[in-house]
């Protein structure tokens, strides 16, 4: 058998309440000693490298501020990338971690302004314009009642969780009108397209079929990364759920 890098996807909350995801601070002593307790599960991945959903531009940023923390001369913030990631680097030694996200955005492009067609991907105003906004992504429905740190990475990294709310974007790629295809156009164009460079940014981190690389990643993410694993043969993926217990937290 052909041995093979190993590719974790842990799919999460924006926790920091980015895209508008309900999420407590995670700074709270509780929320902390949850976060301490998670981490500690995911340490049985005998991870060699941690890659996060940040853009490759700030990999600088994001190594200087990893660098102070190693020296205890940094405060985390609420996201994920902090609270999950530099935690678990810093337990593992690890010297760096990981940006591997490709993300534009209409006030920082990475191609010049006359070659973005926006228009044509602007599904939102155009679902709103044309009594489409029942096709556009709803939030997803969050419990009411406290929910433990580990049970909500194990109920986001269900195979069920994921494929339900990649089918939410599909329904998303049917807005439009004739010949004009805003929907598609931004699924095509910009979700499929991000989603398959983070998985080319995994592969150029990856050194070696010893590799064992964990990407933390918002819970979107989750289906597409993996088909494309999947689909292109190049690494194993394993799921989180396999050193998730929310026994811990009882």
């Amino acid at each position: 058998m052909v041995k093979k890098p190993t590719i974790m996807i842990l799919g999460s909350h924006h926790l920091a309440g980015w895209d508008g995801d309900n999420i407590d601070d995670m700074r709270a002593p509780k929320r902390q000693r949850e976060l301490q307790q998670f981490v500690e599960q995911l340490i049985g991945f005998k991870l060699t490298k941690i890659a996060v959903e940040a853009d490759t531009r700030w990999d600088a940023k994001l190594q200087t501020e990893y660098n102070a923390y190693l020296k205890d001369d940094f405060q985390l913030e609420r996201h994920e990338i902090h609270q999950v990631g530099f935690r678990l680097a810093k337990q593992m030694g690890h010297s760096k971690v990981h940006c591997v996200d490709y993300f534009w955005t209409e006030r920082s492009p990475r191609l010049p302004e006359s070659e973005i067609d926006w228009d044509s991907k602007d599904y939102r105003t155009f679902a709103k314009a044309h009594n489409q906004e029942h096709l556009l992504r709803p939030p997803s429905i969050e419990p009411e009642k406290y929910e433990p740190i580990i049970d909500m990475y194990i109920r986001l990294n269900q195979p069920e969780w994921s494929r339900a709310d990649h089918q939410k974007y599909l329904r998303s790629a049917r807005i439009g009108l004739e010949d004009q295809y805003p929907g598609a156009n931004w699924v095509a164009h910009t979700w499929y397209a991000r989603n398959l460079k983070i998985c080319i940014n995994l592969t150029r981190i990856t050194e070696s079929t010893d590799e064992r690389i964990l990407l933390i990643i918002g819970a979107g993410h989750i289906f597409l990364i993996q088909q494309f694993f999947e689909d292109s043969g190049d690494c194993i993926v394993e799921s989180p759920l396999d050193y998730l217990s929310s026994e811990e937290t009882q």
